[in-house]
């Protein structure tokens, strides 16, 4: 299956990727991973990715669909795929579109786990992690015994510049505008399936694998 995972950030999409990847032989692909690997192996597209990443700048579409494909056509997706980060916008679904048609391949399903913006700017802002030994906590459903100190090394818990509250509300925002109309295309398509990610994850990864069982 080649599975395309869609959400806000904060809904839960990794935890749901690591509960895939685990039970089932896909491999799991992020759009992080994938430029870090072009880059490392010095591909024509992750050297020209480069160029726009050293520069600050964002990488253009038509450089990120090239990074995609090289990824897409190497042995180890012929299992399928998860992809998650990719694609971000209609433009971009429209050329993974292309790009799979060439690989003979297609994407199977367009899967979404939902949770209120509330809710997770409650979980993102909560966030802290050890700046020892990188232990993470949340300050609203699972905190240290003792606030600002790690349980389990006693180092400073600190809260990452991209879980500020305000921080947050931009990238639910940046979601909404540009990432949100993607589950449009997918549901014209007949792929999208969505699934409530406000609950246990245990909880939620049983209706992915009652979604995964019906291919």
């Amino acid at each position: 299956m080649n599975i395309i995972l869609l959400g806000p950030p904060g809904a839960g999409k990794g935890t749901q990727a690591e509960f895939i990847k685990a039970n089932y032989p896909i491999l799991h692909i992020s759009t992080g991973d994938m430029f870090r690997e072009a880059v490392g192996n010095k591909t024509a597209m992750g050297l020209e990715a480069k160029k726009y990443m050293d520069a600050g700048q964002l990488v253009p579409d038509e450089v990120t669909i090239g990074v995609v494909e090289e990824r897409l056509s190497q042995p180890d997706c012929s299992n399928g795929f998860l992809l998650d980060g990719f694609p971000r916008t209609i433009p971009q679904a429209e050329a993974l579109d292309k790009v799979m048609a060439g690989l003979g391949k297609r994407v199977d399903l367009a899967l979404e786990i939902t949770v209120p913006d509330s809710i997770i700017i409650e979980r993102m802002t909560g966030r802290v992690s050890c700046s020892q030994c990188k232990a993470v906590y949340n300050t609203n459903f699972n905190p240290p015994v003792k606030a600002g100190i790690c349980d389990k090394c006693g180092g400073e818990l600190v809260q990452r510049s991209d879980d500020k509250e305000e921080t947050v509300k931009n990238r639910l925002q940046v979601y909404a505008e540009q990432t949100q109309p993607l589950l449009g295309y997918y549901e014209k398509a007949g792929k999208l399936k969505s699934l409530d990610g406000n609950r246990d994850p245990q909880v939620v990864f049983k209706d992915v694998q009652s979604l995964l069982e019906k291919f």
